[in-house]
């Protein structure tokens, strides 16, 4: 597996979307990013479960299901606008996956398809998301969005990613961070 690690960087860390992105693709997002470079930043929305499931994706790539097992009904997510047809990963790194990234904390992101033949064979990792498309940024339009208060950030939390109910984990992340829903602001502000 390779290793991704930027100093002064965003990488594996969340994106929580302000009251601003209210009524746009990104209201109420919660976003792992999964690299972020003076040449762009990219990451994966993980709050915003979509209609198929692991076994419909399965199903669609003609990979044969082996073992029937519950995980194979989990949701697959909407990671973003970018390359809808394309899905990614984030597990626990247990076994060797072909194009694998190490991320810090025990986090692994996974787009080969080998992982998704093992599932359909009843072998998954502990803990996963398994996500189509992804949010992307050119170079500086994060931090331009940042300076203009359309997201917080928080570290990453294995708990808020794998642990927390979809429908909670951005009202989780605020409260992470000592924040209360109701205080926030649609205006951006400098003092």
């Amino acid at each position: 597996m390779r290793s991704m690690n930027h100093a002064d960087s965003l990488a594996h860390h969340f994106l929580l979307a302000m009251p601003s992105l209210d009524g746009t693709y990104f209201e109420r997002a919660l976003i792992y990013v999964i690299e972020d470079t003076p040449e762009g930043s990219m990451g994966l929305v993980v709050n915003r479960p979509i209609q198929p499931s692991v076994r419909d994706m399965l199903d669609g790539l003609e990979i044969p299901i082996l073992k029937d097992d519950p995980r194979l009904d989990t949701p697959v997510y909407e990671g973003g606008p970018v390359d809808p047809e394309h899905g990614f990963v984030i597990h626990r790194p247990q076994g060797n996956w072909k194009s694998s990234i190490l991320m810090p904390d025990n986090v692994a992101m996974t787009v080969s398809l080998d992982l998704l033949r093992a599932m359909g064979e009843g072998q998954f990792p502990d803990q996963f998301i398994m996500a189509l498309g992804y949010t992307g940024w050119e170079a500086g339009q994060l931090q331009q969005e940042l300076s203009e208060n359309s997201w917080l950030t928080l570290p990453y939390s294995a708990t808020l990613m794998f642990d927390i109910p979809d429908d909670a984990k951005w009202e989780m992340a605020l409260s992470t961070l000592g924040v209360s829903p109701e205080f926030l602001s649609t205006e951006a502000g400098h003092a």
